[in-house]
């Protein structure tokens, strides 16, 4: 049997990064995780380059960035492990990167560089100690001893081991064919903590066949749009580029969106965001003798007017025959195009899940639960960041609030 300080189970990035702090305080920890590869969606996240943070994160304000029952859970950790702390790491172990958009930060060569920087962290334990880490290893049980000295003891493929706390890195339910699984969900069901409802995050939205037929044709077409849905507490507002699909909608836009959507909710999308477009035609119906869609196409993807012009006989009027109704009605349908997704793809194709537990059972300062010594971090929990670095930096801050919060308990500080 194998006795530790901490067990972390999950060798994804709050677990990786988690191991590291908490090894360079001084303690003994083992990291497991049932993949062979280490950090596969750390490695595969941001087209293999990983948007590892984001500069633009204002921690005071966790509400503009992410979602949950309750957002403003993560201030403490956000303010006490900031973009800016690991952007320092990131310099120390010479690792380049460069801001792509909007405060994201990529990797320049690839997401390797960043595992090898989370990897050497764990190397740099008090006294030459490392973070002993046992891949693959399959979690077969989990149980609490509260003795005099309570311990943990997990029963694993690879055999028993023992630790005075426990800390669960296990992610979502997102991308299942790396190995994603609800087993965080049911450890916290085990040990009587709540979780909130889990659904897909960050991923393409999908309509009904018939309704999207007329539009299955623009796939590959992108634009940049403003797009909302939801109201109050939970409404979502991006301004960001969309992409058509042959089910759908997806880039940024619609990932962003998707957090915020509820089935059978609609979606408001403004396609050409950055205009008055009731003003601008009104104006070209004075001075122009040219097709609605001729005029329309200076400012639309060419593919989008004609498909647009063939629901709307109007599109083929002469801009001085437009009524001023028909203005209104083309400037509405354009720039409040309302329409209801049937579904999402899925976990599948989901960036993040969101949900998860519930933070009512968590401590924001050190990541523990009601259960003595059980610690949770990372995408596992009911916080939820925007496309654009957002989740990893969550997993940085919980991974470090949790690993100073071990040090604290085990008395190791």
């Amino acid at each position: 049997m194998l006795k530790t300080d901490v067990l972390i189970i999950g060798a994804g990035a709050a677990g990786l990064f988690c191991a590291g702090v908490a090894v360079q305080k001084g303690l003994d920890v083992i990291l497991i995780d049932h993949a062979s590869k280490l950090a596969e969606k750390v490695r595969i996240s941001g087209g293999g380059r990983s948007n590892f943070t984001n500069i633009d994160l204002d921690p005071h304000q966790p509400s503009k960035h992410f979602i949950s029952e309750n957002p403003r859970f993560c201030t403490s950790a956000l303010s006490r492990y900031s973009p800016n702390d690991f952007v320092q790491l990131m310099h120390a172990h010479k690792v380049p990167f460069h801001e792509k958009h909007k405060g994201q930060l990529f990797c320049d060569r690839s997401s390797e560089d960043l595992i090898q920087a989370l990897k050497m962290e764990c190397e740099k334990g008090v006294h030459g100690a490392q973070v002993k880490r046992i891949q693959p290893c399959q979690l077969e049980q989990l149980n609490y001893h509260d003795h005099q000295t309570p311990y943990y003891e997990a029963q694993t493929d690879q055999g028993t081991l023992q630790s005075q706390a426990v800390v669960v890195a296990t992610g979502g339910l997102s991308i299942p064919q790396i190995g994603a699984s609800d087993l965080g969900y049911r450890l916290a069901k085990q040990f009587g903590i709540r979780v909130t409802p889990t659904r897909a995050a960050l991923v393409p939205l999908v309509f009904e066949q018939q309704a999207w037929s007329s539009f299955a044709s623009l796939s590959g077409l992108s634009l940049p749009v403003t797009i909302q849905t939801g109201q109050g507490k939970h409404a979502g507002s991006f301004e960001e580029d969309l992409l058509f699909t042959h089910k759908g909608l997806s880039g940024p836009a619609a990932l962003q969106i998707s957090s915020y959507w509820r089935e059978q909710q609609s979606i408001e999308i403004n396609l050409l965001p950055h205009m008055s477009l009731h003003e601008h035609l009104l104006a070209l119906k004075q001075q122009s003798k040219k097709l609605l869609l001729n005029e329309l196409t200076t400012h639309l993807p060419h593919r989008l007017a004609q498909t647009w012009s063939q629901q709307n006989p109007d599109w083929l009027k002469s801009m001085p025959d437009l009524s001023h109704k028909s203005i209104q009605n083309i400037s509405q349908s354009l720039q409040k195009w309302q329409l209801t997704p049937q579904t999402t793809e899925g976990f599948k194709k989901a960036e993040v899940t969101a949900g998860g537990v519930d933070t009512r059972d968590l401590s924001q300062q050190t990541m523990q639960s009601k259960q003595a010594g059980l610690y949770f971090i990372g995408e596992v929990v009911d916080i939820t960041g925007w496309l654009g670095g957002y989740n990893f930096q969550w997993a940085w801050s919980s991974g470090y609030a949790c690993a100073n919060g071990l040090a604290n308990q085990l008395n190791k500080l």
